[in-house]
């Protein structure tokens, strides 16, 4: 299962990563978008993370792991596609095609990771797919980088997203189960002693699109970043997230999650709070990189939810979960917008306000109760 999660979330990031360093060149150079087009285009992306919770439905016909492989191949396929549909409507088709694969097989990634590997080895695995991942993205840069010059985007969509079929066919040919594992749930379970991961993940997903909708574009609007500087960024972001991940699994490990979590939500609340504070360039580009470190704490959400959970409630948890992380993934983007025509700092203290919330609820996890009880189950 290691194996086939793993040559997955080559393909997963490895597409996701070279459809997003395109697209806005290719929208605005090809297929002439518009600004409103562009925004509107941004949100249906996240659609299909918000119909995550369908993927339980989906489960009563086929298998996780066939699920996750054929999501696979469907995102190769919008991507692959996007070149050789350069309109609004056609880009509309092939953005929701390429989310809705990524989205449902990050679902059932989640979900098998959690099943398969126990309590030790559930952070290290998430850590590691997530090194892997950041290691697939800076491959992928040096790809294009190199291609660019010599190639058009239809080529590269197209070669970027057969290597993702590719990959995602051999899974289909792969068989990794066990049939001694507990049966999951094939419909939706909201269960009151899960309440604690449902908030701490909604408050994740709302902290995570102020970072992606907002921190770059302070970068860009008030500290004239180049394109090259961001650049530069994702790379150093890339290249610190492949280092450090194993580490942050280790650490779960070593501290346990609340411990883990308390760091994360404690350096955000200052990290936002320096956002809106700072007035220098090179301490703006900090906070970034910094920002981005801290947020692949998260996993610990996760770990805390494999260790209070019902072995069945693992897929049901995870598909549960991203539809309530991309609940403010619908929200924000518009609620922040409107805030930074205000003032940009009511974004970054918007964002410190929801870290503190997050800080507090977070001394409720993983009480020794609750570890008692998972060692007698």
């Amino acid at each position: 299962m290691y194996i086939f999660l793993l040559v997955l979330t080559v393909a997963a990031f490895g597409g996701l990563q070279g459809w997003r360093t395109l697209f806005n060149n290719f929208a605005v150079e090809v297929a002439g978008l518009n600004g409103a087009q562009m925004g509107a285009l941004q949100s249906l992306r996240e659609v299909p993370g918000f119909l995550s919770l369908l993927a339980v439905y989906v489960l009563l016909v086929i298998s996780q792991h066939r699920l996750a492989a054929l999501s696979i191949v469907l995102m190769g396929v919008g991507v692959a596609l996007t070149g050789y549909l350069p309109e609004y409507s056609g880009l509309i088709f092939t953005t929701l095609l390429m989310s809705f694969g990524f989205h449902y097989f990050e679902t059932m990634n989640q979900s098998l990771t959690l099943q398969y590997f126990g309590l030790q080895q559930a952070p290290l695995v998430m850590a590691r797919l997530r090194s892997m991942g950041a290691m697939t993205n800076l491959a992928v840069g040096g790809v294009i980088w190199v291609l660019a010059p010599h190639l058009e985007y239809s080529s590269m969509y197209l070669i970027m997203g057969a290597l993702a079929v590719l990959l995602g066919g051999w899974a289909l040919t792969r068989d990794p189960t066990r049939s001694d594992l507990p049966v999951q749930q094939k419909k939706l379970v909201f269960r009151r002693k899960y309440w604690l991961f449902y908030v701490l993940t909604f408050l994740s997903g709302g902290r995570r699109q102020i970072f992606v909708a907002f921190a770059v574009f302070l970068l860009v609007e008030r500290y004239g970043y180049t394109v090259q500087q961001i650049t530069l960024l994702f790379v150093l972001n890339n290249l610190i997230n492949w280092l450090l991940n194993p580490y942050i699994g280790r650490a779960v490990n070593r501290f346990g999650e609340r411990k883990v979590l308390t760091l994360e939500y404690s350096s955000l609340f200052f990290i936002f709070s320096a956002y809106a504070l700072v007035d220098h360039a090179w301490a703006a580009g900090v906070l970034y990189v910094l920002d981005n470190v801290f947020f692949n704490f998260a996993m610990a959400i996760k770990t805390f939810y494999q260790k209070i959970a019902d072995p069945g409630d693992m897929a049901s948890g995870m598909a549960v979960g991203f539809t309530v992380n991309h609940i403010a993934a619908v929200v924000i983007p518009v609620l922040g917008g409107l805030a930074w025509m205000v003032d940009y700092r009511v974004v970054f203290f918007g964002a410190a306000g929801l870290s503190l919330l997050s800080l507090v609820l977070s001394q409720l996890v993983n009480p020794p109760a609750q570890r008692e009880i998972v060692a007698e189950d």
